[in-house]
C-alpha cells in the first residue's frame, strides 16, 4: 500500500482526528486507487473509525482535485499488508498483517462492515475474534500509523 493523506494547513482534519487519503494497493490482482475519508473514532478503546472510499482511477488527478479544494498532500508513506479473510458468527472480518518499514514491528488490524446503529456488537466481535486469535487487550495499541510515521521522522 501506497499511502497519501491530506490536510489543511495547520492539519485542521487531524486536529478534529479526521484523515483524507489517496490509497494504492499494488497485487498480484494489479493495482487500484482509493480515495478515503476517515471520521473521528468511535471507539476509544480501539480508535476504531467509520471510512468511506471510493475507487478513482487517477490518484494523480484525485490529488489535484483535493489540493485545489485546500487540502495539499502532506504524509505519505508505504504499508506491506498480508490480508486475511475471515467468516464468523455471520459477520466477514477482513484481518490484516501490516508492518510499516519506518516504525518497525508486524500489527495485525482487524475490520469489519457496520452500520450506525451495529458498532458496539460490530467491535465486541471484533474483540472475541482477536480473543479467539490470542491477542488480548494489553496487546492492543491506540497509536495511528500516521502518529508513529510523523513521530520516526521528528526523531
Amino acid at each position: 500500500y501506497s499511502d497519501t493523506y491530506f490536510d489543511a494547513p495547520g492539519e485542521t482534519l487531524a486536529a478534529r482526528e479526521r484523515e483524507l487519503r489517496v490509497r494504492t494497493i499494488a497485487g498480484p490482482s494489479g493495482t487500484r486507487h482509493l480515495l478515503t475519508f476517515k471520521d473521528r473514532p468511535v471507539d476509544e478503546a480501539t480508535q476504531s473509525k467509520p471510512e468511506v472510499e471510493i475507487a478513482v482511477s487517477d490518484p494523480t488527478a484525485a490529488a489535484a482535485i483535493l489540493a485545489g479544494l485546500g487540502y495539499p498532500p502532506g504524509l505519505s508513506f508505504t504499508k506491506q499488508c498480508v490480508n486475511y479473510q475471515v467468516t464468523r458468527w455471520g459477520r466477514q472480518f477482513l484481518a490484516s498483517l501490516v508492518t510499516v518499514p519506518e516504525i518497525g514491528g508486524t500489527y495485525l488490524e482487524v475490520e469489519t462492515q457496520a452500520r450506525e446503529d451495529d458498532v458496539e456488537p460490530a467491535l465486541s466481535a471484533i474483540r472475541s475474534l482477536l480473543a479467539d486469535l490470542g491477542v488480548g487487550e494489553n496487546e492492543w495499541t491506540t497509536d495511528t500509523y500516521t502518529g508513529a510515521v510523523r513521530g520516526a521522522r521528528a526523531a
